[in-house]
């Protein structure tokens, strides 16, 4: 889908906004997406907390499985996400790459790798969305 950008990604998910999560690219076979450390998004130490990464790769994983939406379905929510935190990261910026694993007319299965500044892998996350149908209009 041309057009999808970070002003785009802020009004479908203003939690996105919230975070500062922008998007690199996005396209239905690959979606990357960023986040800068923030002092403000860390737990002690200035580590950059889980759920910030968490939420970065929830993000990526749903902007790419709506991009994968079969015609006429208005959109997905997540049913099942496991990360793994890798590494702790503690300055500069994080990249989300999401992929599609499956695409089915039920789920859709994304895989995203979060990693740092240095091409180091601080996260993975499998997540499995599933397809919203439209509500029938009762007459």
């Amino acid at each position: 889908m041309s057009g999808f950008d970070t002003e785009h990604l802020h009004r479908l998910v203003p939690f996105s906004a919230e975070l500062g999560i922008r998007v690199v690219a996005a396209a239905p076979d690959a979606v990357r997406l960023e986040l800068d450390w923030q002092a403000r998004l860390c737990t002690a130490d200035g580590v950059l907390h889980g759920g910030a990464l968490m939420s970065l790769a929830d993000t990526a994983g749903a902007v790419g499985a709506f991009l994968n939406l079969p015609d006429g379905a208005p959109g997905t929510a997540t049913v099942d996400s496991t990360t793994h935190l890798l590494g702790a990261v503690r300055e500069g910026t994080v990249s989300a790459l999401a992929t599609p694993l499956h695409s089915g007319g039920m789920l859709i299965v994304v895989e995203t790798e979060l990693r740092n500044g240095h091409g180091k892998l601080v996260a993975k996350t499998t997540q499995t969305q599933a397809i919203l149908r439209p509500r029938p209009t009762s007459g």
